[in-house]
């Protein structure tokens, strides 16, 4: 079975510094609320998360389906429930290729494979939340 841990460590304050692998990552909280700025949210990571998991996905099924693309964009929005713990309900990702002569019908074809098979933050996220999905050509 595999694996991951992370390692955060107390710096002062709000702000933690965690050991992940691939690197280290500052957290730390907005000054509204006590903390000073010096790293990310925690909440909002999971979101980054989320457009790398299903983001990989697509690079490697562009890849392997040859699609032509010039570019491509994943824009990931989460809303907030009111009450706490406030947690993410809903949440949109926007995909967007970039080209001239983008192929449809396999752009589509691989989003659906990350969105529905492949990207397992997407379905951790579906056990909680209402997620939904977008395709732009520009």
């Amino acid at each position: 079975m595999d694996q991951h841990q992370v390692v955060a460590n107390w710096k002062g304050n709000m702000y933690f510094e965690a050991d992940a692998p691939g690197g280290m990552v500052k957290l730390d909280a907005a000054e509204d609320v006590g903390g000073q700025n010096k790293g990310n949210r925690s909440k909002p990571l999971m979101l980054v998360s989320l457009a790398g998991c299903t983001g990989m996905d697509i690079a490697l099924l562009v890849q392997k389906m040859r699609i032509e693309v010039a570019g491509i964009s994943i824009e990931v929005t989460g809303y907030l429930t009111d009450e706490h713990p406030k947690i993410y309900n809903r949440v949109h990702v926007l995909y967007t290729f970039k080209g001239d002569n983008v192929d449809r019908e396999k752009t589509e074809k691989a989003v659906n494979l990350s969105f529905d098979k492949y990207c397992g933050v997407i379905a951790m996220f579906k056990s909680f939340a209402q997620v939904t999905k977008e395709i732009r050509y520009s």
